[in-house]
């Protein structure tokens, strides 16, 4: 394996991408060669396939001549590893494709990520100053922005999750620093962290704190104003509810406590709580501030008549309702000092998510085999605690009810695309159901993913590119992707292949996370009859109908006919848009949903019907 001994390889990505050889930087190649080692890099000791790497390196659309320039780039870096003195086999052929040999000295993210980790333990045991150095050390890995001088979608997504790492990192060591009494101390680091990043409430906290603990109270009061001002201008809400408690300290001259850095443990010897990690935000993430500003309301506001402890963000596949969670969960960081809990559950059942969850809450602790026991030993270990637990892609109520908490001061937000009614049954729930972009936030997206001018150069053409993607976030970044790959298309060309291709959604769908993959998703989850309606009403184009209609192109009773639309109207996949002239519920397809049900129409064998 690749050791950093002085001797060895050493491979860092906290900054420019850089493998050195006894303290000599090593040219590893051009573009591509840096992909390819840079999608090894982060799945370190794990085999990556061929298509893996293809897909990584060319983001979905590459060359016939994909697979030889693969292994080309492949033997260039094993040939530029042995030129520089080192023996042993770095990058391993292994089907179905190539491993990278890694100790975990010889990656430097690995190293912060060890060093983070113990930072955490020793915080757990009233260590502060050691925890502080720890995180000192961990911080110092960083040489600037992570993978920088790899351009490839995946690397720059790698980079925010790494760079958001970092900047928790940053928190908890400025948290550290402010309980071992450095308020003098941090104030200029504090003051240029939060002018970077004005919108980090956690950072802008601990600078006020720093401010008045310093004597400078006016200051403090000041950098509140700032902050409302940024957030306001920026996002549309006000700060959040920990803000506002301190600056209401300071105007009381009531000297605040310093704060506890969320690694920390109440007591020694009490299990450290860490969260589970989140995904990184969204870079692309774009408007829904009523949603935000609900949720705020509901899950954060103390006085609120409409608090909830659960909030349920529903709506059709790609339209956002991940990345609004997400986005949410990161903002509101500061409200949960006790961490954030996250499981997709497409990728486990209840018992995975709680042994998951329990790791996270106690990882000396038991792990019941048994689903009730395991839950209670959950909800005991979340009392007295303020969690926020997110449950991404839930598909039924059973999915998620042993895993809501009962102590009142945790959340939960869910997202799902079908409806969860014994969930609105039994909890209060803040119930979100997401439409699609306005044309603002659909050209504000476009230009987020292009970076240029193109969009502000061809406004109407921006706006058709926004309809042809019926809005939905997912279709829209597609878009913005097709177009990032095609420096010399105009927004029209793209408009004018949208236009004419036989199958927009397939020129609207990139990687193992498309539109069309998810709409596949969504379609195997209905039953035969639903499954067959939904293929059967696409004949039915673009304008709305009513259950009368579809009965006839469904063949059948019309009261059958409208239990199938519901059906489908629960899973996200049909809109009821209201009521016509004689008080007749009406429907729509969104037409991107519409194309994929009338391609899995032509799909099917001839024949193929609702059975009776």
């Amino acid at each position: 394996m690749a050791k950093e001994n002085g001797t060895g390889l050493e491979f860092r990505i906290l900054g420019p991408l850089d493998v050195r050889m006894k303290g000599r930087t090593l040219s590893v190649g051009g573009p591509r060669q840096r992909a390819v080692l840079s999608a090894l890099l982060l799945s370190a000791n794990q085999v990556v396939s061929f298509d893996s790497l293809i897909e990584k390196v060319w983001n979905g659309r590459p060359p016939s001549t994909a697979r030889t320039q693969v292994a080309i780039s492949i033997a260039t870096l094993r040939k530029v590893f042995r030129a520089a003195g080192w023996e042993q086999e770095t990058i391993i052929t292994a089907i179905p494709g190539y491993m990278l040999s890694l100790a975990d000295e010889s990656l430097d993210a690995r190293r912060f990520e060890r060093l983070v980790e113990e930072a955490a333990r020793l915080t757990a045991v009233s260590r502060t100053a050691d925890a502080a150095t720890a995180l000192r050390g961990a911080l110092a890995l960083w040489r600037g922005p992570a993978l920088g001088g790899v351009y490839a979608p995946f690397a720059e997504t790698e980079a925010a999750r790494l760079d958001e790492q970092r900047m928790l990192a940053v928190e908890q060591h400025m948290a550290l620093r402010l309980q071992l009494g450095e308020h003098q101390a941090v104030l200029g680091e504090l003051q240029a962290l939060v002018g970077a990043c004005p919108l980090r409430e956690r950072l802008r906290y601990y600078l006020m704190l720093a401010q008045y603990r310093s004597g400078r109270r006016a200051e403090a009061l000041r950098t509140f104003r700032d902050g409302t001002r940024h957030s306001v201008e920026e996002i549309g809400l006000e700060l959040g509810l920990q803000l506002q408690e301190l600056h209401n300290s300071i105007l009381r001259d009531e000297v605040p406590q310093p704060p506890t850095p969320s690694v920390a443990a109440a007591h020694p010897g009490t299990p450290v709580t860490v969260s589970s990690p989140l995904p990184k935000s969204d870079p692309y993430f774009i408007g829904r501030s009523r949603e935000q500003w609900l949720m705020n309301e509901a899950l954060l506001s103390e006085t609120s008549q409409n608090s909830s402890s659960i909030a349920y963000i529903t709506g059709s596949p790609g339209i956002g309702k991940t990345s609004l969670a997400v986005h949410w969960a990161h903002e509101s960081a500061d409200a949960f000092p006790d961490g954030r809990l996250f499981a997709d559950l497409r990728h486990g059942e209840p018992l995975d998510v709680l042994h998951q969850f329990l790791r996270h809450l106690d990882p000396e602790g038991s792990l019941p085999a048994d689903l009730a026991e395991a839950s209670e030993l959950y909800r005991t270990a979340l009392k007295g605690k303020r969690i926020l637990v997110v449950l991404d892609h839930t598909s039924s109520y059973p999915q998620v009810r042993h895993l809501l908490p009962e102590d009142g001061a945790c959340r939960v937000v869910i997202t799902g695309a079908v409806n969860l009614d014994e969930l609105l049954q039994h909890h209060s729930v803040l119930q979100l159901r997401l439409g699609p972009m306005s044309d603002d936030e659909s050209r504000e997206m476009l230009s987020a993913v292009l970076r240029d001018s193109r969009t502000e150069e061809f406004p109407t053409a921006t706006k058709q590119l926004g309809l042809l993607c019926g809005s939905l976030p997912l279709a829209l970044r597609a878009a913005g992707a097709r177009l990032l790959a095609k420096q010399h298309w105009r927004v029209h060309d793209l408009v004018r292949r949208l236009e004419r291709s036989p199958d927009r959604l397939a020129e609207l769908s990139i990687g193992e996370d498309s539109l069309r993959a998810r709409l596949d998703n969504s379609l195997s989850e209905l039953d035969e009859r639903a499954a067959s309606a939904y293929r059967e009403l696409s004949r039915l184009g673009d304008h709305d109908f009513c259950a009368a209609r579809a009965a006839e192109v469904l063949d059948m009773d019309q009261l059958d006919a409208e239990d199938l639309i519901e059906t489908l109207v629960d899973a996200q996949l049909l809109e009821a848009v209201g009521r016509g002239a004689w008080g007749e519920m009406r429907y729509r397809w969104q037409e991107l949903v519409r194309l994929h049900a009338l391609s899995s129409r032509s799909a099917q064998p001839c024949g193929a019907g609702i059975a009776g």
